[in-house]
């Protein structure tokens, strides 16, 4: 076998053997697995991720979901993946801390153990809808997990109570923000209880 001939077989051969792999990563999507990350776990994720970039590129594209009030949105989030990965009361009290930027939940997930994604609230209660963001390497799969993830909260018929805090910088007010018996309540409040904060910083 010339050499000519050598190099032709062996780019035959890794284009194969790139092709393969390409469609073995695709196939794990045909049912994408969502592992809600715990709130006892935050910091492994981080380190696992911390080299990732996340991106909401994949993840626009809009859906029956985007439609509905944030504070449904969370109820169906309790229901089927349980209390979020980090929420703002995990935030209080925390150094340099600022209510104003802070969002009211957030959930994590590994999608078929190796795909980072991120859910959140972008104007607690007021707002409908949610923010994604996904790993960049991953945008030509992050409509298919999208549609997926969503289908999930669509099928939810039974809400998950809830009781979260929220805070909005334009009225300057606290919120107690819950599902409690049958009933979604955005109640106003001083600050959460326990809770110092120096608003100046």
């Amino acid at each position: 076998m010339n050499v000519r001939l050598r190099k032709i077989v062996k780019s035959f051969f890794l284009t194969l053997f790139l092709t393969l792999i390409s469609i073995g990563a695709y196939a794990q999507f045909e049912a994408a697995q969502f592992e809600k990350v715990s709130n006892d776990n935050r910091g492994n994720f981080k380190r696992l991720t911390q080299n990732i970039s996340l991106t909401g590129q994949g993840l626009y594209e809009d859906t029956k979901l985007d439609d509905k009030q944030t504070n449904e949105i969370r109820a169906r989030l309790q229901a089927e993946f349980g209390a979020p990965t980090q929420t703002l009361k995990d935030l209080l009290n925390q150094p340099n801390f600022r209510p104003g930027k802070a969002i009211q939940f957030e959930y994590w997930f590994m999608v078929n153990d190796s795909i980072p994604l991120i859910v959140l609230d972008w104007n607690g209660p007021f707002g409908s809808g949610l923010t994604y963001g996904g790993a960049s390497k991953y945008i030509d799969l992050m409509p298919q997990i999208k549609r997926e993830f969503v289908q999930k909260l669509l099928a939810v018929e039974d809400f998950g109570e809830y009781e979260d805090y929220f805070y909005s910088p334009e009225k300057e007010q606290w919120y107690s923000v819950s599902y409690k018996d049958g009933k979604f309540k955005n109640t106003e409040i001083d600050s959460p209880e326990g809770m110092s904060i120096d608003y100046n910083n």
